[in-house]
């Protein structure tokens, strides 16, 4: 530990000399240099997935999508987001404590950037003790004071500018948070809604194959007891309804605890929850706007949050060095004082004063040197975190992109099979309407078909969520925040 926190005066002199001319105590906050990736993914983004029929395209470069659910063609979809965004109390939270911030910051502007004025009535009433050989012993008077007081820290190296920019970062920094806030209640509940939708769906077809087991079961029953059917294949069937059966209650309580999800971030108690979507009413947003990799950080709210944790940073670094300098405050006052009311308010009873003051920080135990290499490390510290997070940012999108690709792929698959099952248990229908084949044989092919349809709803439900993660994913343009904020300002007059 050093026994002061200046080594020498020609560094303080240095240090005075390099603020009087203009330069920062600080590094300037600015964001490090980062790889900018030719595409996301270890494969080239893709233009267009699925097929003809459900066709995405990925419009690269292109700008984010402000109210991107809109894409999906629900009305009841696009009500249940904006309702979630007014309602929300998470949501509404964060946004009273943003506002919070902004006067917590328009306090310390106050307070640092301009004098302090203060006013002071006094009015008392004193008993003193005299001395034994001069007059009496105790001494009774009044005293009137009224006055007005002012003072001012001149700053000089910066100390309160460096601390009002640190604040005004961290404001900037829970602005940024705020609007991924919103994006992602958007992108939950957009998610939430498809998956509700999903499940009803799958409730519906396992309680059919549910019907087509027992009705299997209880033709092998019939033929068992007519001794045409072994012991073994009632069993097999016995067996297979019941493990449907027993696969119900787990969906249902999906399902239900989706609907409830679905309620609460609507800002509705979970008795409350919305009926579900048909699944089949939902589009597919034929086109996805995806940013280039230098546009994508200039919009991602997380990036942005991160950037400003790197402003924060840099102030309190340069905070941290100008706290080692001299800080120069003046103070003054004047007012009327008398020991009686007619004295205190004439000519006689003016009173003033004047004076400044010098503080310069000798010995602090080193404490000083240790909290600007704190601020040092701190700093070092929010780069790599900016670092971390545009990585991070990009890794996102490159995930969402392949998952989109492969989602494509699992659908027009399942799609297929679906085809094919339905096409052939409506053939067994038809030949056994002309007796061709027993019952049993069309039972069989709705139960192939119900099974490949049960493969087609999860694969529909996650090409509809996944792209939902994607226009997440891709953030939103400052400008747009801008207009959305003053478009919310606007709403809260009216």
């Amino acid at each position: 530990m050093r026994a002061a926190d200046f080594s020498t005066p020609r560094r303080a002199i240095v240090l005075a000399a390099m603020v009087l001319s203009g330069c920062t105590l600080g590094p300037t906050g600015a964001a490090p240099d980062m790889p900018q990736p030719a595409h996301y993914g270890v494969e080239a983004t893709p233009t267009t997935s699925g097929p003809a029929d459900a066709r995405q395209t990925f419009a690269l470069g292109e700008r984010a999508v402000p109210t991107w659910w809109e894409a999906y063609r629900s009305p009841e979809l696009s009500a249940w987001v904006e309702e979630a965004l007014q309602k929300n109390y998470s949501l509404s939270q964060a946004l009273h404590s943003l506002d919070s911030a902004r006067e917590q910051l328009r306090a310390q502007v106050g307070a640092s950037m301009f004098p302090s004025i203060d006013a002071v009535g006094q009015s008392t009433r004193q008993r003193a003790l005299g001395l034994p050989t001069m007059g009496p012993q105790t001494n009774l008077y009044n005293v009137f004071v009224g006055e007005i007081s002012a003072s001012y820290t001149f700053d000089l190296f910066g100390v309160e500018r460096y601390a009002n920019s640190a604040l005004a970062a961290q404001v900037d920094a829970q602005s940024y948070q705020l609007d991924a806030a919103r994006r992602a209640l958007a992108a939950n509940l957009v998610i939430t809604a498809v998956n509700g939708a999903a499940l009803r769906a799958q409730v519906q077809a396992t309680e059919r194959l549910i019907a087509l087991a027992d009705a299997d079961t209880a033709e092998i029953q019939r033929r068992s007891e007519l001794g045409s059917a072994a012991r073994g294949d009632l069993l097999n069937a016995q067996t297979s309804a019941e493990s449907l059966r027993a696969s119900l209650p787990g969906l249902r309580t999906q399902w239900q605890a989706a609907r409830h999800a679905l309620a609460v971030l609507m800002g509705r108690t979970p008795d409350a929850a919305p009926p579900d979507l048909d699944l089949a009413q939902l589009s597919l947003p034929e086109r996805v706007p995806v940013a280039i990799p230098s546009e994508l950080l200039k919009q991602r709210p997380d990036v942005l949050a991160a950037d400003a944790a790197l402003k924060v940073a840099a102030a309190e670094e340069a905070l941290a060095t100008a706290e080692m300098f001299p800080s120069l405050s003046i103070t003054g006052s004047f007012g009327q004082a008398g020991f009686t009311w007619p004295k205190a308010t004439g000519a006689a009873g003016a009173i003033w004063s004047l004076g400044a003051s010098v503080s310069q920080p000798l010995f602090r135990g080193g404490a000083l040197q240790a909290k600007r290499r704190a601020a040092q490390d701190a700093y070092l510290a929010s780069q790599d975190n900016y670092r971390q997070t545009v990585l991070n940012a990009f890794q996102n999108v490159a995930d969402s992109l392949s998952a989109l690709t492969h989602d494509a792929d699992t659908l027009t698959a399942a799609a297929e099979a679906r085809r094919h099952s339905e096409q052939f248990w409506r053939d067994a229908e038809r030949r056994a309407q002309l007796g061709a084949i027993p019952p049993n044989a069309t039972r069989a092919g709705e139960k192939q078909f119900q099974n490949a349809r049960l493969t087609e709803i999860r694969a529909i439900a996650a090409r509809l969520a996944d792209t939902a993660t994607l226009f997440q994913a891709m953030g939103i343009a400052p400008d747009q925040v801008t207009a959305a904020n003053k478009q919310e300002e606007l709403n809260k007059k009216n």
